[in-house]
């Protein structure tokens, strides 16, 4: 069974982009944990008003650039088996610009990932 046309170059960036995305803000949620933890065990649970202060808000950007990661990575593999390209190009770009809230996969792949989203946007079988 012959594999349809897709948008290889598009594709791999695109997933090259999810995955770093993914990895970025797993590290920030570890280094999150680990910051939040100790102070909360020697200041108590009301250390910066309930909340854990900036390790806290630290925390949820890591959280949002995981989302983002993961939605660019089901695009990216969309691109694959779907014929609609446009509409996962598009969710590539948006989420690859909402990754920059949460480190953008060192940048790198929040870049990768606009490239790759503007890849699939202009790809046209042949």
């Amino acid at each position: 069974m012959a594999q349809s046309q897709y948008p290889k170059t598009a594709y791999t960036v695109s997933l090259i982009a999810g995955a770093l995305m993914i990895a970025s803000s797993t590290i920030m949620m570890i280094i999150s944990l680990y910051l939040t933890l100790p102070a909360r065990y020697y200041y108590g649970p009301m250390m910066f008003g309930g909340y854990g202060g900036p390790f806290f808000v630290f925390g949820f950007m890591a959280l949002f650039g995981l989302i983002s990661g993961i939605v660019v990575t089901v695009s990216a593999l969309m691109l694959r088996k779907s014929v609609d390209y446009t509409v996962w190009g598009i969710l590539i770009i948006v989420f690859s610009i909402f990754s920059f809230f949460g480190l953008g996969g060192f940048v790198v792949g929040a870049v990768l990932g606009i490239v790759g989203g503007a890849l699939a946007l202009s790809w046209k079988s042949s």
